[in-house]
């Protein structure tokens, strides 16, 4: 059983953190909201997602499973005013989801939770260096590396307790220095990693500008950055493996 109401905005957040990543995934549904991990189909970026009962107007789950389309989802809720309200309910009989929007009615298709791919195990990682930035800092960053490279490297200068961005291109560079007084926080640790901006930007687009982003980094590590949605009521973790640098 699941029975649910959601401002649109809630519910567009919630699944374009998801969709930048995959066209499909599994919703876990509780009694305490629901869940969403997947990881993309080269395994180099992955997401981790819940989103509590708190950020529903109205939420009835007894557990379960559900396979979406993201996409098709993502249309339908974009159909959506941001604070109009969204009803979905599951039919249980049919298999399908039934969302209604303002006299919209529409039945989604759910997908075969068995047919996605697996869930990743989200793994243990001990990273030297934790930074909390600004979205719009991770946007301003990503902007700017792209206009020189397809690749970008994150990074902590431990003695001089700076976070700092590199992109170097054929014939251009970036470089870009955050300290202690231009991030919310910093603990200094050695950390240095390259990674792909594909994924990076991606993952930006899903990024709120006035969110507060802590991001953890090693050397040679994955990227590990986490962030609220829904108003503290939900939260998204996003890893990105680094691209191993050849000496």
């Amino acid at each position: 059983m699941f029975k649910a109401i959601v401002r649109a905005d809630t519910l567009q957040s919630t699944l374009d953190s998801v969709g930048v990543l995959v066209e499909e995934c599994k919703i876990h549904l509780d009694e305490t909201g629901l869940e969403i991990r997947a990881v993309d189909p080269a395994n180099v970026g992955m997401v981790d997602l819940s989103l509590d009962v708190e950020a529903f107007e109205s939420y009835e789950a007894d557990g379960g499973l559900i396979g979406v389309n993201l996409a098709r989802l993502q249309d339908i809720a974009n159909m959506a005013d941001s604070d109009q309200l969204v009803h979905l309910e599951l039919d249980e009989q049919t298999r399908k989801l039934h969302i209604s929007i303002d006299g919209l009615e529409y039945t989604l298709a759910l997908i075969d939770p068995e047919s996605i791919r697996e869930e990743p195990d989200l793994p243990e990682l001990d990273l030297a260096a934790t930074i909390i930035i600004e979205g719009r800092d991770i946007d301003r960053a990503v902007t700017a590396a792209d206009m020189v490279s397809d690749h970008i490297e994150l990074g902590v200068d431990e003695s001089r307790e700076v976070f700092y961005v590199d992109a170097e291109g054929d014939t251009d560079d970036v470089h870009l220095e955050l300290g202690a007084d231009d991030l919310i926080d910093l603990v200094a640790g050695s950390a240095s990693s390259l990674f792909s901006l594909d994924y990076l930007q991606d993952m930006n687009k899903a990024i709120p500008k006035d969110a507060e982003v802590t991001m953890e980094l090693g050397e040679e590590f994955p990227v590990k950055m986490h962030f609220d949605i829904a108003d503290g009521n939900g939260s998204v973790t996003y890893m990105l493996a680094p691209r191993i640098q050849s000496n």
